[in-house]
């Protein structure tokens, strides 16, 4: 009597009862795979694809070979033109509607690369990539928005995606598209908090005061209504899978809570590389030029930027990343992504009030290497006289002993809003008597698909609505 395969755990959790399509190869002996298929269905899968992703060591036709036994005579075989795998399997997504992608292949066929690009593939059509010991599920996104909406998201952490929502909101709010930001942060609230700087007025004094009661005075939400002006819900959340779920949110809470606020566009705002678990009309993918270029065009990068519908690279100036790196990046994201539209960009700071004539202690997050830039900025376009400059303003310790060398005989302490801006530089320029003046760093555009990142959101805006009119 033949012993029935032992399947693993992963994968039998995954497969009760769903439709699947399976990946296979011409490593394995054609009855191995078959028996395999067998397995699958013995538990309780009903495979009715199989996509056929290479290798003829043992193999000569997949079709005649492996479709030929038990209930997987009647699955429908995928093999990908002049070697398009990734165009078989997508093939095999639309025809067959699988709920779980179960990889069947291994070495030399498919290599770590190679499942990277396989679960970019399949995530966005909302289908769960399985293998012997991984499971890639496709990121939450519930529907809970009634107004329009997008989403703003990340391929990364520190590459300044709350000073793009900021000027995102700010277009929309000029533009009489009326949004609310739904923030997500790992400092937020315990209960989605809604902020209405229409009706509570937040200042250096508000925060410092909310510091001091124990609270995080520099989640995103607060910055976001600080400097964008428009209603805003704060949210917090634990962990992030790879492709961008978070582990534990109360997001959809945050996001239900919008229905009462306004009939505008809806922000929601991700958090690092973690995305919303909510469902927008539209994704806005955020780069930054720094990063590592792989972390931008494969692994989980590559998914999201092929869902999305706008894509901004942040950073895009030397020393942060050389020329060579930025056309790089450029190539990648319209070779990966062609029907996205784009725009590379840098940061330009911008103080919240007039900073002309007086004499500024700035505090940024931003690289030591890019602190003249910002000086020359501030000192040109703003008038001001920059006394002393700390770049430290994730780094508590260094971000005092800046204060201490450096403050001089400064007047404002001009100060991005982070956490260490509030709890250490704020508390130290009121002990001093400085005006606190808090500081946007805006994007300017150099060059892309679209001549401005106003540009880009207006048209994104104008094609959800007209995308809604037609439903």
């Amino acid at each position: 009597m033949e012993i029935p395969l032992h399947l693993s755990g992963s994968t039998v959790d995954r497969i009760s009862g769903d439709d699947v399509v399976c990946l296979v190869d011409g490593e394995h002996y054609p009855p191995v795979t078959t028996a395999t298929l067998e397995a699958l269905e013995s538990n309780g899968a009903v495979v009715s694809g199989l996509v056929f992703l290479g290798g003829t060591e043992k193999i000569e036709d997949p079709t005649a070979e492996l479709a030929t036994t038990g209930g997987t005579d009647a699955a429908e075989m995928y093999i990908g033109e002049d070697g398009d795998v990734l165009g078989a399997i997508e093939r095999a997504i639309f025809e067959q509607e699988p709920s779980v992608i179960v990889d069947l292949s291994d070495e030399p066929v498919v290599t770590y690369e190679d499942r990277f690009e396989i679960a970019s593939t399949i995530l966005p059509h909302g289908a769960d990539y399985v293998g012997a010991d991984f499971v890639f599920e496709s990121p939450e996104a519930n529907d809970v928005l009634e107004q329009p909406s997008l989403s703003i998201i990340g391929t990364g952490k520190r590459i300044g995606k709350t000073a793009v929502s900021v000027s995102i909101a700010r277009t929309m709010e000029k533009e009489g598209y009326d949004p609310t930001i739904v923030c997500m942060g790992r400092g937020g609230p315990p209960d989605p908090v809604v902020v209405d700087t229409s009706e509570r007025k937040i200042t250096a004094d508000t925060l410092i005061e909310l510091a001091e009661q124990g609270e995080h005075a520099a989640s995103d939400h607060l910055e976001d209504a600080l400097l964008a002006g428009v209603p805003t819900v704060g949210c917090r959340r634990c962990g992030g899978g790879m492709a961008g779920n978070p582990l534990a949110s109360n997001v959809v809470a945050g996001a239900e809570q919008t229905a009462g606020l306004a009939d505008g566009f809806v922000i929601m705002e991700g958090s690092g590389a973690t995305m919303p678990p909510v469902k927008t009309d539209a994704r806005i993918a955020l780069i930054g030029a720094a990063q590592p270029l792989e972390h931008i065009l494969q692994y989980f990068g590559q998914y999201r930027v092929q869902t999305s519908d706008l894509a901004v690279v942040t950073m895009c100036e030397q020393p942060l990343a050389s020329d060579e790196k930025i056309q790089q990046i450029e190539e990648g994201i319209t070779s990966i992504a062609p029907d996205i539209e784009y725009l590379l960009t840098t940061f330009r700071p911008e103080p919240g009030e007039d900073v002309s004539g007086q004499s500024v202690f700035v505090a940024t997050t931003a690289p030591e290497s890019v602190a003249p830039t910002i000086e020359t900025t501030l000192e040109a376009e703003h008038g001001c006289d920059v006394v002393g400059l700390s770049t430290n303003l994730s780094n508590r310790s260094k971000l005092r002993a800046d204060l201490d060398e450096r403050m001089g005989e400064a007047e404002v302490l001009l100060t991005e809003i982070k956490a260490a801006s509030i709890d250490v530089a704020g508390r130290y320029a009121k002990e001093n008597g400085l005006e606190i003046v808090f500081m946007h760093n805006e994007p300017t555009a150099i060059r892309g698909s679209v001549d401005s990142l106003e540009a880009g959101v207006l048209s994104l805006c104008e094609r959800t609505l007209a995308d809604r009119r037609s439903e």
